[in-house]
This record gives structure tokens, sequence and C-alpha cells, in this order.
């Protein structure tokens, strides 16, 4: 095994000066909340200013209030720019630098509204009144208009939009009758649809801008809109995604464009039958960049950059030899680079991307993402590690390293007694090279011998980056005394196509290995108690968790969230897309691969203690999974708990549900893991 400290000489950077340790307190689940979230910043044209919004959480209410901050270019002035209590987001610069557009909900809007306000202060002025709302604004070309995204019924004008959402929301008539796709997410699908609109940046009549060309962008894109669409730089030209598969059980995403004010639609990905995305114009109006992946029905394949010239129509792809995935990438003023935050072996990595030349890396073993650049070539983001939340930085263009702007949280920080970490790559299945990141308690003493929780990752390709998260938070695990590891199995993202791919069809025995094999290497350190090591993870991670449970494994305990159970009724409730590329789950052909890897199938092997947990509105796992799992346990006698939210997803995002998450996983280890032995 080779072990590599990327990360213990290099945090004390990262952080605020250090408090006295007999001070501090420890990472609790309540400390977390008490952390203000920082959200995707824009900088102005001169880069000389920079807004983003800020959440903060209330724990007594069970909510967040987000406000828009204000920054000079250099961290200094840091302020509150707006204190409403309905909050604001997505906020986007205007062309001159003037004027900052937001997205927000105040006292007389039925739904997010589109406003816009002075950025030396004043009043803001609300430039929508949609009954369906608003989303993602942008500005087009000189700053006269701003696009942005509704969701509408098609066959109603928009003044009409809310007597229908009225009389719905009233009728004692329920049903819903569907012919295509159900569900996106949390939520029950309608024939809404999301399209591009523009209206004046003085107020007035509203623009539809892809409603007339027949095509939608894709009816699932209730986790956003924001990268589906861009403007050219001089406001005649639209650019989107839109689904040009009329199946309504398969999807095909291509980039089309058309002319502002037109309702004919070019689809210039045509030749590709899987799905491209991310529009976007560089400055100088010649090139259009877009992400493409070549597999469809694959959401790992990896993401290439793609160059068309606008004039000749010639297309290029950009560095095919790169085997990481490339999207939302930025254009340079000069339009002979961009820059993107891409996944990089364990980390998100900011890139160079020269039109001429190969990528370069800006930044190193932090993560930095959700990327701004301005005119002038200045080009922020926000960093994050293990115990540093999201923080505004700014990352030079030709030396890379990043520079600390925000200090919301820095006292909290300070004042937080955190452990260390580290990234391992040790030896996995078929003798891969699989990372790992390792969390310590504070205090660690490798003298001692420490609990240690395996942590499993969703996705199943979701790698875990050098980040904090606030669902599954390693540093919490560790203030419990944990030692606590994410191992980036097969499968995991950022490593390249082939790992990726590796476990298609077969989801469960190399990531089953993987998991097994660095258990065992942990269970021989002389620090840890081999008789006190648990696991769990949630979607995928619970998946591997249930067929754990059905396996050999060394857990004394474990924790399954949103787990996949039945992959049967998986596969037809939520990701039958996928499955045509490898045959349907009802043939024969399937039947063994299905058999093995299904958790259902091993129940009579189940033994370890386990607590489930799943939400009621998750429909990307729906509830069924949970209640079966927990179901079986109870009926084979094995110690189990069911931890039910009515009204969560996917995700446990509500303050005070959080943190009971967080107690219900402590109080399990103490009473079938051995913590606090």
């Amino acid at each position: 095994m080779l072990r590599h400290l990327t990360c213990l000489g290099l945090l004390a950077a990262a952080l605020p000066a250090l408090a006295d340790t007999a001070t501090k307190q420890p990472f609790t689940i309540e400390r977390s909340w008490e952390i203000q979230r920082l959200g995707t910043p824009t900088i102005s044209p001169d880069g000389s200013r920079i807004v983003a919004p800020v959440t903060r959480f209330v724990m007594a209410e069970d909510r967040g209030y987000t406000d828009l901050w204000l920054w000079n270019a250099d961290g200094s002035g840091e302020r509150r720019f707006t204190t409403h209590t309905s909050g604001e987001n997505a906020p986007v610069f205007s062309p001159d630098g003037r004027h900052i557009a937001f997205v927000a909900q105040r006292e007389d809007d039925k739904a997010p509204q589109l406003y816009v306000m002075p950025i030396d202060g004043g009043e803001a002025t609300r430039l929508t009144t949609l009954a369906t709302g608003v989303q993602s604004p942008k500005w087009i070309g000189d700053g006269s208009k701003l696009a942005f995204v509704s969701r509408v019924f098609t066959d109603l004008p928009l003044a009409e939009q809310g007597k229908r959402l009225d009389e719905r929301a009233n009728s004692k008539m329920t049903a819903r009758v569907f012919e295509g796709s159900v569900t996106a997410w949390d939520q029950y699908l309608d024939e809404r649809e999301f399209h591009v609109f523009a209206v004046p940046a003085a107020g007035g009549e509203v623009q539809a801008l892809t409603q007339p060309t027949g095509l939608s962008l894709p009816r699932a894109s209730v986790m956003g809109t924001d990268g589906l669409f861009a403007l050219s730089p001089d406001g005649a030209e639209l650019a989107f995604v839109a689904d040009s598969d009329p199946a309504p059980n398969r999807s095909n995403l291509d980039v089309f464009t058309v002319a502002l004010g037109s309702e004919a639609a070019t689809n210039h990905t045509a030749d590709n039958p899987a799905n491209d995305g991310s529009p976007a114009y560089s400055p100088d109006g010649r090139y259009l960049s877009y992400s493409q992946q070549r597999i469809k029905g694959f959401y790992a394949d990896r993401m290439r950059l793609m160059l068309r010239e606008r004039r000749s129509g010639d297309t290029r792809e950009l560095y095919p030899d790169f085997d990481r995935s490339i999207s939302g990438a930025l254009w340079a003023d000069n339009s002979k680079r961009l820059y993107a935050s891409i996944d990089d072996a364990g980390t998100e990595r900011v890139y160079e991307l020269p039109l001429n030349g190969a990528p370069r890396a800006l930044t190193g073993v932090e993560s930095v993402g959700a990327l701004a650049l301005s005119t002038s070539g200045r080009l922020i983001g926000l960093r994050q590690t293990f115990i540093e939340p999201p923080t505004l930085v700014s990352i030079d263009p030709r030396r890379g390293g990043t520079t600390k702007l925000s200090t919301i949280n820095d006292a909290l920080l300070a004042a937080t007694d955190f452990g260390t970490y580290e990234s391992i790559t040790y030896t996995g299945a078929n003798g891969a090279e699989i990372q790992m990141w390792v969390n310590y308690p504070p205090g660690f003493d490798k003298t001692k011998k420490y609990p240690f929780f395996m942590l499993i990752h969703g996705g199943p390709h979701n790698a875990i980056t050098n980040g904090m998260a606030f669902r599954w938070n390693a540093q919490v695990f560790s203030s419990w005394g944990y030692v606590t590891a994410w191992p980036n199995f097969h499968g995991s993202s950022g490593f390249g196509q082939e790992f990726a791919d590796s476990i298609n069809p077969n989801w469960a025995d190399k990531p089953y290995e993987d998991v097994i094999k660095a258990a065992q290497w942990f269970a021989q350190q002389p620090w840890i108690d081999a008789e006190r090591m648990v696991a769990g993870g949630g979607s995928y991670g619970g998946y591997l968790t249930s067929l754990i449970l059905g396996r050999e494994h060394p857990f004394r305990a474990l924790v399954a969230h949103a787990a996949v159970y039945n992959l049967y009724t998986q596969y037809a409730a939520d990701f039958a897309v996928e499955m045509p590329r490898f045959g349907g789950f009802w043939e024969e052909a399937n039947r063994e691969m299905i058999e093995k890897t299904s958790p259902h199938y091993h129940a009579a092997n189940f033994k370890t203690p386990t607590l489930v947990v799943h939400g009621q509105t998750d429909l990307r796992v729906p509830v069924n999974h949970g209640q079966e799992l927990y179901q079986t346990l109870l009926m084979k006698g094995v110690p189990t708990r069911y931890v039910y939210y009515p009204n969560e997803n996917h995700w446990i995002l509500k303050p005070q549900n959080s943190v009971f998450w967080y107690q219900q996983v402590k109080r399990w280890f103490e009473e079938h893991g051995g913590l606090g032995e």
C-alpha cells in the first residue's frame, strides 16, 4: 500500500489562525449548521467587485436565510448586500457592472421573480410577475434585456398560468394521467415544460424564446437549468439543450441554436446518439463550445469538450487524450482559452484549457469549483476541503494557486477542533490502485486504539472529493472518535473512462471487493480496533451496504440510507433508461447477474444489526426499498430500526431532521457497533 500525506501540511494555510486547543469545540452536527454556506459567486466585468449568495441557518426555525454579500476584488469590504427576509439567489452582474440581477420571492410574489438592483445601493426593481416563477437569469447582449427560465403550460398564455395552478391546487380531483416520464428526483411531473424567456431590463412584456421552436429544455431539469442555455455576445442568438428523442422512456439531449425572435431552431449535434450539453459562446462570437458524451444512457460517460466554428460549422474535440470529464467551461475574454473545474483523482481541480495546447491544472489538493470569470481576466471560485467549508477565493490564471477572499466563517472555524485527514492509495480489485480519503479524530494518537467507520459513497460513479459535505460529514463522525474512510472504489468518477465504466453492468463485485480490502487493511493497523468496525452509505452506498449485509464482511453494525434493496423494482422505477445498453432487466440473459447483485436475493445471509433510513418523497430510490429491507430484517430477527422521514427526499436536508439523523446513527453504533466501549 502507498500512503500519500497530501493534506496534513497544507491545512494551516487554508484556515484562519488557530485558537487555543483547550478552548476549541468539537465539530458536531449542530456546529456544522452554524457554518454560513456560500453559493456560486458572480464577478463584475471589470473584476472589481464580487457578489455571492450566503445562507445562514436558524435551527429553532428549521430554515435558512439567504442574502447576497458583496466583496471588493481583493476580499476587502466584505458586507451583506441584501437583508430582505425572503432571501435572494442566482446573482449576475449586468454587462456594464452597474446592476445585479437576482431571483427572490418577496411579499406579494406567489413564486420566485426576477429583480434588478443597483450595485451602489438603492431599491430592487421587480421585472416579472409570473405565477410559474423564474430561475437562471442571464443578461442578453448589451444588457438591455435579461433571459430566464420558467416552467410553463405551453397551451396557455403567461397571464393565465396562475389560474390553472390555483384550480389544480384547489381541486378535489387529484389524479394525474401519464403517457411519458412520471417523476424527476422528488417531483411528479405534469405537462409543464421548461422554456427560456426574455424581459427588458427596465421591465415590460415577456418574450418567449424557445417555445416558438416547439422544443423545450429537458422536462426532468428540476435540479436546475443554468447550464442548459447561453446567449451569443451580440444578443442575437440563443443556444439551448433539448431532448430530440421522442420516446417517453429515453432521452438524447442535443444542442440547438435559434435566432432570437425566430421559430426555426437548428440541431448541431444530431449525429451524436448520446447527450450533449453546457453550451457556451466565445466572447468574440466565433465559437460555440459544448460538452459531449458518446455512450447513450451512461451518465458517467466521459464528457468531451467540443468546439464548433459558427460560420463554417467545423467541429472538433479538444483534448481527445485527456481522460477526464469537462463541462461548464468558461471562456476567457481573449477567446483563446477556457477554464473549468474538473473532477480529478479525488479532488476538484481548476484547469486552463487552451484552444491550442494541453490542459493545465491551476489548483492542487483543495477542491475549487463554482467558477466565475470577469472580462478583465480575474478568475474566482469556491475552495473547500474536509475541514474548510466553501470559501471565496481568487485563482491565479498564470501561476496557479488560490488566494482566500471571504472571512465569514473564520471565527467559527478557528474555534473548532477538527481532526486531520490524508489521501491513501491501496490495492483493490484486480490489483488496481484505489484512492481513498481518511479522516482522523482530533488529537489522533497512533499508540491508541480507535473504532473505524467505512463510508460508502453514492452514484455509484460520484467520487468523494476533498470537500466539506454537510450530509455524511466525515469530520462529524471523527468527532465521535472514529477513524473514517471514503474509498473511491471501481466506478468512481475522476479516475478515467475505463475505471468509471468498469462496474457496468455488474454494480456489485468490484466495489464490494474494494471496500472489503480497505477494511482488511485498516484491521491490520495497530491503531484500529478491528472489533469495532462499522459501515454505511446512502443511495448506491446504501445499496452496497445492503449487498455487504448478505455477504462476508468484518463490520459489527451497518447503516443503509436510501438503499436499493431490489434491483428489479429499482430498474423499473428510476433508471431503466440505462438498461438497453445491456438488454432489458426482464431478459433471461440478465437474470443471473441480477440474482447475484440484488441484495434481496441474499436475505438468507442477513445477520448484522442494520439501521435503515428512508424519506417518503424519495423518488430516486422509492421508499418501498427501505421498508422491504427493514421488514426482512424484522422477520429474520436481525436487530434493526427504521428511521422514516415523511417530508424528506433522497437527502435529509432540513436542519432539525439532519441533526436527528446523526443522533440516530450515533445511537445505533453505541448500541450495536461498540462506540464508546
